[in-house]
């Protein structure tokens, strides 16, 4: 079993996977996300992903650790940081899976791609995380 800090394991790695999974594959496959992509202005882009960030904390905060984050900030932050990084790994692969990103071709678009499909994937990864939690 992989333990990172006091309280994250293996399983949680596993949930993170598959519920970034769950929301990545039937959002990808779809032509709407790779076009927002292709249109999104850079500040929307950016928008995008802060709010990601914003609604994993927030969700983080109140369901896995249940508000009681002050001795395990480092945990807390890492958690966010590691939800994010499977999810954006899990809809890159996906993407490059259904060949709909053109790293070397248009590697901005690409990237857009990503973040763009890794905002709801991202959230299906921490509702899954947050399963059986403390």
């Amino acid at each position: 079993m992989i333990k990172l800090g006091n309280t994250f394991n293996s399983e949680d790695l596993i949930q993170i996977c598959v519920g970034a999974f769950a929301l990545a594959v039937p959002i990808s496959f779809s032509e709407e996300a790779w076009r927002l992509s292709e249109t999104l202005p850079t500040l929307n882009l950016s928008l995008l992903f802060v709010i990601s960030i914003c609604f994993l904390g927030v969700y983080t905060y109140q369901s896995v650790f249940q508000t009681n984050v002050d001795s395990r900030v480092s945990l807390f932050i890492l958690r966010i940081i590691v939800a994010y990084s499977i999810t954006f790994c899990i809809v890159a692969l996906v993407l490059f899976c259904i060949n709909k990103l053109p790293l070397m071709t248009e590697s901005v678009l690409a990237f857009k791609r990503v973040i763009v499909i890794s905002m709801p994937a991202s959230m299906g990864a921490i509702v899954v995380d947050s399963f059986d939690k403390e």
